[in-house]
């Protein structure tokens, strides 16, 4: 549901001058100002899959960084996101907007927007998926569990000075454990499925609840895996007071996690490491 306080799906990996942002929800761009990075200075966009929440501030970001390009020479917007699905989705982003660049592009614009788009198969277990021109960043992929939703990955993103797990849509499940093995914060997505079950009992939230993570079993698997720092996102239902932020804390808690466990709110920042790296 859409939330005043808090943009859509999205968060930002930044080591020394690599930009790293998975998915792009509404209000990416903005996000991505407040933080104090522009379109032009994203290394790579990740994208999990297809469910609109995920998407919808891609067309926002391709389309600023083609208008900025004129400025700042960095060319199209590098995308990497399982193959399939998503290659006609890119070939459609921006069909809608067709006048829109023929009139720029007579007007200030060389050519149209690009995008430069790197695809991979779904891996069942992790696979590296990308490398940073220095080879100082690494990404892994790996399907998760967000079925009917076809092609959903999560990633890992490793830097020299450690590793984020990012869950994209999930139930808990295997592979986002085995990617969270050893590294150094989990970003997952967290709906408080078993203290709502009563509530949504033989609603359609039930069956949108059976495709994400419940926070207790989140808790779980976090304290099983051994990963020190778990970072809640794509909260359902939004907190909107600090007491109802500190329930999905307690689930955690109720599943057995006794790490560090960050709330997430937009802008929120992890730093590790001797170079910062932020989640």
């Amino acid at each position: 549901m859409p939330s005043p306080e808090r943009a859509g799906a999205g968060v930002l990996i930044t080591y020394d001058d690599i930009h790293v942002q998975v998915d792009a929800g509404r209000s990416t761009l903005m996000r991505l100002g407040q933080a104090g990075v522009a379109p032009h200075a994203l290394t790579v966009v990740l994208l999990t899959h297809l469910h609109s929440d995920h998407v919808t501030g891609l067309a926002d970001l391709v389309l600023t960084r083609w208008v900025q390009d004129h400025l700042y020479h960095t060319g199209g917007l590098p995308l990497v996101a399982p193959a399939g699905r998503a290659e006609t989705f890119l070939q459609r982003l921006l069909d809608t907007y067709e006048y829109d660049i023929e009139v720029r592009a007579q007007h200030v614009q060389e050519g149209g927007p690009q995008v430069e788009a790197h695809w991979f198969d779904v891996p069942d277990k992790p696979a590296v998926v990308w490398r940073s021109a220095c080879g100082r960043v690494e990404i892994e992929a790996v399907r998760v569990r967000h079925e009917p939703v076809e092609e959903a990955v999560g990633y890992r993103i490793t830097t020299p000075d450690g590793s984020v797990v990012v869950s994209g849509d999930t139930r808990v499940c295997d592979e986002v454990a085995e990617l969270s093995a050893g590294a150094d914060v989990l970003v997952h997505e967290a709906c408080r499925s078993t203290a709502l079950a009563e509530a949504v009992r033989g609603t359609r939230f039930e069956t949108i609840f059976s495709y994400h993570a419940d926070t207790v079993a989140l808790g779980a698997m976090a304290q099983r895996v051994g990963v020190p720092h778990v970072v809640l996102t794509h909260l359902i239902p939004a907190p909107h007071t600090p007491g109802e932020e500190q329930e999905f804390t307690a689930d955690l808690r109720r599943g057995g996690y006794d790490g560090q466990v960050t709330v997430g709110q937009d802008l929120a920042t992890i730093e590790f490491g001797q170079e910062p790296a932020s989640a």
